[in-house]
Order: C-alpha cells, then sequence, then structure tokens
C-alpha cells in the first residue's frame, strides 16, 4: 500500500507530470484583458454577463431614456447632432416609385400614395421616429384607423413614447414576456402592452390601465445590438458622460475668464503678528469702482488674483470630444461640429464617404421596418376603394416597388457633371442609377425634359442656347496642390 502511494505523490510522478503538461495538446493561451490586476480591476468592476434583456432592464433604458432628453433639450450640440441626423437620413421624405410593369397604373399609384403621405406628414412624422431612436433608444408607430381623415383612406400613424410600451405587472408574466412585448415561441411578437396615460403625466392614474395592440398594427424601430435584444437603448448612450464632461470644462473655462477679467484680489501685509500694521478686519469685501485709485490701510498691500486655468487648451479639448461624440452616430467631426475649417476638400470627402454609407443602411432600415409595413397596410386600405387602384394589383405582393430618398449634393457641382458624362459614356452606369443618386424617378425626368424639349421647339429656341458654356480655364486643385504652371518663375 505504501509504495502505491509513493509511485503516486513521489518525485517520479511529479516529473511524469510536467513532462506530460509540455505536451502539445496540454498548451495553455492566456489572455491579458481577461487577467485581473490592481491596476484594471476598478476599469472593470461593472462588467457583468448579463442578458440583452436583463443588462437592459426597463429601470436601466428609463434612465439612460432621461439622461439622453436632459442632455439634447440642454446642450446644444446634442440637439444639433440629433436634428442633423434625423435631417440627413430622412430629408424632406421618401417617395414611391411601383415596378408593376403597367406605367400608367405605376404612376396611378405613386400620386395616390404621395397625397396620402402628404396628409398624414409623413416625412415630419418619420424625423420624429429617427429622433426618438437617437434619444430613447426605440420608436413606436401604430397603425390605426383615423376616421375624421378627411379623404377615403382612413389609415393613419400614430407615433408613442416609448414608455408607453411597458408591462406593469411584469413580475407576474410568463417568461414570453419582455417589458411591453409578448413574444411567441420562435421569438417574434405577438402583442404589445401599451399605456393608455404616460407615466410622466401629473394627473395620471394610480393603477396604470393599457391595451393590447396586435403586433401586426404595431411599428417598432430599434437598432438590436445583441442576439435577442427585444428593446433598444439611446444610441448617445456612450456619448453621454462626454456631453457632461464638455458642459463642465466649458463652465470652468468661463470662470477662469471671469476671474481673469474681473477686478479682484486680496490684500495682506508683510509685517509679523502684532506688528505695526493697521487693524482691518478678516475676510472683509471692498467695492471698487472702475478707473478709480485706492488708499490702502498702513502696513497693507494689494495683490489681484490671476486665473491659471489652461484655457488655452479649450479649442483643442473641445474638438476631441465632439470627435468622440460624434463617432457612436458614425457621423463625422465636421458635420457634427457644423464646422469645416481644419478640413480640406479630399479629407472632407473621406469622412463623408463612412458617414454616407450609414445614413444608406439607415435609409434600408427603415425601409424594411417602416415604409414596407406602411405601404402594405395602405395598399390593403386602397385595393377596398373602387378606381383607386388597377383592377390586377390583387395583393401587396404584386406591388414591386422601390424608395427615392433626398440626395446629397456635391460639393464641385462640376466635377460631379465631368465624373456622371464619364460614367455614361462608358456605360458603367445608367440614368436611373444617377437620377437615383439625386433621389429622383428617371422616367418622371426623362418625361419632364422632352415636355421641356417640346416647348422649346415650339417656341424657336434651340437647345445649344440652353445649355451653359465650358469654361477654357481648368478646375483649381483639390487638395491645396500647386500645379506647375502655376508655379512663378524668375524673370
Amino acid at each position: 500500500m505504501l509504495t502505491w502511494l509513493k509511485r503516486l505523490t513521489g518525485p517520479r510522478a511529479l516529473t511524469r507530470l510536467q513532462s506530460v503538461r509540455r505536451l502539445p495538446g496540454w498548451l495553455r493561451g492566456r489572455y491579458d484583458a481577461a487577467t485581473t490586476t490592481d491596476n484594471n480591476a476598478r476599469h472593470w468592476r461593472a462588467a457583468d454577463g448579463l442578458s440583452a434583456n436583463a443588462a437592459n432592464s426597463p429601470d436601466v433604458r428609463r434612465i439612460l431614456r432621461n439622461r439622453a432628453r436632459y442632455e439634447v433639450a440642454n446642450n446644444s450640440y446634442a440637439r444639433g447632432i440629433v436634428l442633423t441626423l434625423a435631417n440627413d437620413i430622412v430629408g424632406t421624405g421618401p417617395r414611391l416609385q411601383m415596378l408593376t410593369g403597367d406605367a400608367a397604373a405605376n404612376r396611378r399609384i405613386e400620386q395616390a400614395f404621395q397625397q396620402w403621405a402628404r396628409s398624414v406628414r409623413l416625412a415630419e412624422r418619420l424625423r420624429t421616429i429617427r429622433q426618438a431612436c437617437a434619444v430613447d433608444g426605440e420608436s413606436f408607430a401604430i397603425l390605426t384607423n383615423n376616421e375624421n381623415r378627411p379623404d377615403a383612406i382612413r389609415l393613419d400613424l400614430r407615433v408613442i413614447e416609448a414608455d408607453l410600451v411597458t408591462t406593469p405587472d411584469l413580475h407576474l408574466k410568463p417568461d414570453d414576456h419582455v417589458d411591453g412585448i409578448r413574444f411567441d415561441s420562435y421569438g417574434n411578437p405577438t402583442s404589445y402592452c401599451v399605456l393608455r396615460e404616460h407615466p410622466g403625466e401629473l394627473h395620471g392614474r394610480l393603477e396604470p390601465r393599457c391595451d393590447r395592440i396586435p403586433a401586426a398594427s404595431m411599428i417598432h424601430l430599434f437598432r438590436a445590438d445583441r442576439p435577442g435584444q427585444a428593446r433598444g437603448i439611446p444610441e448617445l448612450t456612450p456619448a453621454l458622460p462626454l456631453f457632461a464632461m464638455l458642459r463642465d470644462y466649458s463652465l470652468a473655462t468661463l470662470d477662469a475668464a471671469k476671474a481673469a477679467a474681473y477686478f479682484a484680489g486680496i490684500i495682506y501685509t508683510d509685517a509679523p503678528a502684532n506688528g505695526e500694521s493697521d487693524a482691518v478686519e478678516p475676510m472683509d469685501q471692498i467695492e471698487l469702482e472702475r478707473n478709480a485709485l485706492l488708499t490702502m490701510p498702513g502696513g497693507w498691500k494689494m495683490s489681484q488674483l490671476h486665473a491659471e486655468h489652461p484655457s488655452g487648451t479649450y479649442s483643442e479639448f473641445k474638438r476631441e470630444i465632439l470627435n468622440e461624440i460624434a463617432r457612436c452616430l458614425n457621423m463625422p467631426f465636421n458635420i457634427a461640429a457644423a464646422n469645416s475649417a481644419g478640413y480640406n476638400y479630399a479629407s472632407g470627402r473621406l469622412d463623408h464617404q463612412t458617414y454616407f454609407k450609414s445614413i444608406r443602411v439607415e435609409q434600408s432600415h427603415l425601409e424594411a421596418v417602416v415604409l414596407d409595413r406602411i405601404l402594405a397596410a395602405w395598399l390593403h386600405e386602397a385595393r377596398l376603394i373602387p378606381g383607386l387602384l388597377p383592377t390586377g394589383l390583387r395583393s401587396p405582393a404584386d406591388g414591386a416597388h422601390q424608395w427615392f430618398w433626398d440626395g446629397h449634393e456635391h460639393v464641385d457641382p462640376a466635377k460631379e457633371a465631368n465624373a456622371q458624362a464619364t460614367r455614361l459614356a462608358s456605360h458603367t452606369t445608367t440614368l436611373a442609377d444617377e437620377y437615383a443618386r439625386r433621389g429622383l424617378d428617371w422616367e418622371t425626368q426623362l418625361r419632364q425634359r422632352a415636355k421641356e424639349l417640346t416647348l422649346m421647339r415650339d417656341l424657336g429656341l434651340s437647345v445649344a442656347e440652353s445649355l451653359p458654356r465650358p469654361e477654357d480655364e481648368e478646375d483649381e486643385p483639390d487638395d491645396g496642390e500647386t500645379r506647375e504652371e502655376d508655379v512663378p518663375t524668375e524673370a
């Protein structure tokens, strides 16, 4: 028995174990980010393993919403960033183009839908929805039947705040409920619980009442950053501490500048205690007048207070903070700050490419989650009105379509026009693509151009007279580069 134990615990057993650990199959890896030290323990203290819905609990989302709303309401940069983002994504509103194969039917549907969209202020509500996603993290809209509408189509869009979608007795509900939303076994929402009164009303009820809205009538727009995430958090969440830092630093810089501008000082004496100097009251204040000479008590001197705050770095600090704030929204600094003073032409265009690509992604998300749902509901109701839609369009699936958004103006229209002409001449693009870049329907534009040419011929005007004359000078270089012919030569 003792011999067997010595074989297991003796020096030879330890040597055999060490040799086994040196085999390739027993190699161990180490991540520096997974180690906890005295230096990083405080930084990683808040890291947790909660699920997406547990991390975004109702209390956490309520605190983030309130703080984001407060910052946007009181910070001009936060307000401008949110407004710029909504205006760039939505613009004046989307325009529908039907692709059913019947040109006359397409135009009739497009005109009818555009008239309805204008009457319900669809573009304005879409901008509100997008602003709510940035500030509240999510936005809800209910497809309702408004009997007070003046036209035949009663479809309307009611935008509600995220505070209204909640479950008052969530702790008593089964696991298929996430705050305000009920899901089926496949993870699809089946109904939403919408409060009748806002929780922040001054005269709200003690026992909140809610209505069950079916998922077919509810539009829920948010960005899911984690799998299984059911509710959204404000997109400004990473930037909220930075906004607070910017405001605090601005106030501190202002206080330092005011202290330097004011004529403030302190009187002191070099005489020892109980020395030969007049007695004065300690911590006493003296009112000073401008352009006046003062007499000091005997033995006392006066020294002005100087501001030691490094206000010279304020602009650099402000730029870096705004750059970091705008990064969580994929927005470049010159758009967030509305200031391109430090940019050249190439740098501005390079930064805008990432921003405009993000806008296209956002617009595609809006089309899939909001606009297609609205169009399907509008077609479903429009089919019931005699003569509004063509008889061949029996279901929304027959309504092949696409959406056009406002285009973004080029910094140098002349260069863009030349590039466009080159692409069309080399057959690397089409008129449909070029007009789509500007948010226009190519068929509508060509019909309008044909009308113009016809009218010009009737009035005896030639096309050449209406075209601008090409300039003889070449365009200036883009990035501040100097051409060889621009360099002055010695006489």
